[in-house]
């Protein structure tokens, strides 16, 4: 589980950032633009809290509570986004499954690692 969690994880990352960087190649208004780019920030914000999670998870409760609500927000974001937008079938699935996969390892405690704190 651990190791699914870590590739959920970086893959959220990894596309969060690609929608970023997709922002400038994209025909928006600039005001389009600023909301496709923050949308991406999104993304990888959310991948870089589901990887902290998995790593202090266990030892910050706090953190993990935070992740699972982030990760439940993020999917009812997509799947919103998606319809609003007009995503392709296979956009929306492929979404929802990577945003939805790191819901449910995110609430699964055998997911994090326990790190030792001094």
């Amino acid at each position: 589980m651990k190791i699914l969690y870590a590739l959920s994880a970086t893959v959220t990352l990894a596309l969060g950032l690609l929608h970023m960087a997709t922002t400038f190649t994209l025909s928006l208004t600039p005001s389009g633009k600023v909301w496709f780019f923050g949308a991406g920030m999104a993304i990888a914000f959310c991948g870089v809290v589901n990887l902290l999670n998995r790593r202090y998870g266990q030892a910050a409760v706090g953190l993990w509570y935070a992740c699972i609500g982030i990760n439940l927000l993020m999917v009812c974001f997509a799947a919103v986004a998606g319809r609003v937008t007009g995503a392709s079938v296979a956009e929306q699935v492929v979404m929802l499954a990577l945003l939805a996969s790191a819901l449910i390892l995110s609430a699964m405690p055998s997911s994090s690692t326990n790190p030792r704190l001094s």
